[in-house]
């Protein structure tokens, strides 16, 4: 009886230990409603801070981001894609202003002079950067602030392109990474023109007077050569060809006629308007000036050189071999009408790559957001998606993918096409349908690349920029109307503009150049 008793006893004990064990599983000993209540919060908090990881926990930021050209007709359908992946990956959105190619030059120092409110800012060798870099117009990135932010860029990026991005040893730009933009400048052609009159193929100067001379006569309803403004407004468009290209120099700032010839281990400046080359030019601008070859308002111009050629009222074009050969595949898909030639007319000269400073993005000094502005250019440079986004628009609609690293145009290519220049990578696709021509050029040019120890100096123009300034009005004075055959006594006017750039301070800005240039000599290994 007493076994019988034990053996009840202790079949409870299992019971209630088994119970107390199904409790302690349920959680703290409640209920099991109440329970599930704690399971659900708790799934949904862990929900949560899985998103909040996606996006590194940040706080939402807006940006502002300013960009050169026009906006394009899909940019907002496409942008709103762009915003949804930076959204998700850095919880942040930004916006993007655009300065339009006709009055960009005149609004980008306002935006810094005024202290817009923006955060990111593309920019270039050509477009200001030493400039604004010199002026405090810029944040000056460490490499501790790169490691730290946009990390895959540190990764990715040549360490060249680092120091070629430098301004008095400091960096205020990430630069685009691309190896192989091309510099050297070139033209194309109409050539069912050239054929039409059964002319030579243009492979020099002469062979393209003949060429452009011959559809400003014969070719009533259209202009021969209508010119983008040039630079700033002070030189011919072709000089960078038939002077510059031609004889192997390079200027030591854009808007000044200064230059070097690449060859002389010295860098020894000289005034362009002083050489015999630059008289002799004169004499050819003023022949095609005389036959009509571009307008007699050309130094009014509104231009949209580009869009002038596609609808058939401009017969060429001038411009590096990059946009020349992607101008090329445009019309010869769109535009079966025209037949298209790449005409190399200096194809001796020797070759140069673009530095890395050719394109880049910049973080305005002002910015509250310079951290997240560094995630944005990180995404930019090495997010498959985000890139390909922002290159080239939607997939199947502005670009159709081809592979891993090719591409073809898609049915609405034509409207999407942003300046995505500052963040060219190693993730830019090829177009499939890239000329053949383009691609020829591109290898025979391989073979004349030259490097030159002044290849990353830039000119500190911050002691003489008021000389700069007014040596600038000269140019666009005296030298334009000179440079496009519109003043009738060619040496008086060579004469006269000589006189002015000097009168404007230019020997001054000669000797401040050359001492920098020395000591950049001086202080290479």
């Amino acid at each position: 009886m007493k076994v019988k008793r034990l053996s009840i006893l202790l079949i409870l004990v299992l019971a209630l230990t088994m119970v107390l064990s199904a409790c302690q599983g349920n959680g703290n000993g409640d209920g099991g409603t109440a329970n599930s209540e704690t399971n659900s919060t708790e799934n949904s908090s862990e929900t949560e801070e899985a998103k909040d990881e996606e996006s590194g926990g940040l706080e939402y930021q807006e940006l502002k981001m300013v960009l050169l050209g026009g906006k394009p007709a899909d940019f907002d359908t496409v942008w709103a894609e762009v915003n949804n992946k930076f959204k998700e990956k850095i919880n942040a959105t930004v916006n993007v202003q655009f300065l339009d190619w006709s009055d960009w030059t005149q609004r980008y120092p306002l935006m810094f002079a005024a202290n817009d409110d923006f955060d990111l800012v593309y920019t270039a060798n050509w477009a200001f950067y030493s400039d604004q870099a010199l002026k405090g117009g810029f944040l000056e990135l460490t490499d501790d602030m790169i490691q730290q932010y946009a990390p895959q860029v540190w990764a990715d990026m040549p360490e060249v392109a680092w120091g070629q991005a430098k301004v008095k040893g400091k960096l205020y730009m990430v630069p685009n990474n691309n190896q192989r933009e091309y510099l050297s400048k070139l033209v194309m052609i109409r050539d069912d023109l050239r054929a039409k009159y059964n002319l030579s193929p243009v492979t020099d100067s002469a062979s393209l007077k003949d060429y452009l001379i011959t559809v400003a006569q014969k070719e009533k309803d259209l202009i021969a050569f209508k010119s983008s403004p040039p630079g700033k407004g002070q030189f011919n468009a072709l000089d960078e060809v038939l002077l510059l290209g031609e004889n192997n120099w390079r200027l030591v700032d854009p808007t000044l006629p200064l230059a070097y010839n690449i060859e002389d281990p010295k860098g020894q400046l000289f005034n362009i308007y002083e050489t015999p080359e630059f008289q002799q030019l004169m004499i050819y601008y003023k022949e095609l000036a005389e036959q009509g070859v571009w307008s007699k308002d050309i130094l009014n111009n509104k231009f949209d050189a580009w869009n002038d050629f596609k609808a058939g009222t401009n017969a060429m074009l001038t411009h590096n071999l990059g946009t020349l050969g992607s101008n090329m595949e445009i019309i010869r898909k769109d535009y079966t009408q025209f037949e298209v030639a790449l005409a190399d007319v200096t194809p001796d000269a020797k070759r140069a790559v673009a530095v890395s400073t050719q394109n880049g993005m910049a973080i305005h000094a002002t910015s509250k957001k310079w951290e997240r502005a560094l995630m944005v250019i990180d995404l930019l440079h090495s997010d498959r998606e985000i890139h390909d986004l922002t290159m080239y628009g939607i997939a199947d609609k502005h670009y159709i993918p081809v592979g891993d690293d090719k591409m073809k145009p898609g049915p609405d290519k034509a409207n999407y096409g942003i300046s995505s220049w500052g963040w060219n990578s190693p993730l830019n696709r090829q177009n499939e349908g890239h000329p053949q021509d383009a691609l020829d050029l591109e290898k025979k040019w391989a073979d004349q690349l030259y490097h030159w120890p002044l290849e990353t100096f830039v000119f500190d123009i911050s002691e003489i920029k008021t000389e700069a300034s007014n040596i600038a009005q000269a140019m666009i004075r005296y030298g334009a109307p000179l440079e496009y055959g519109l003043i009738d006594d060619l040496d008086k006017g060579r004469k006269d503009l000589i006189s002015q750039v000097k009168a404007a301070g230019l020997d001054k800005v000669q000797q401040i150049a050359q001492k920098q240039i020395d000591d950049f000599l001086a202080a290479q290994p």
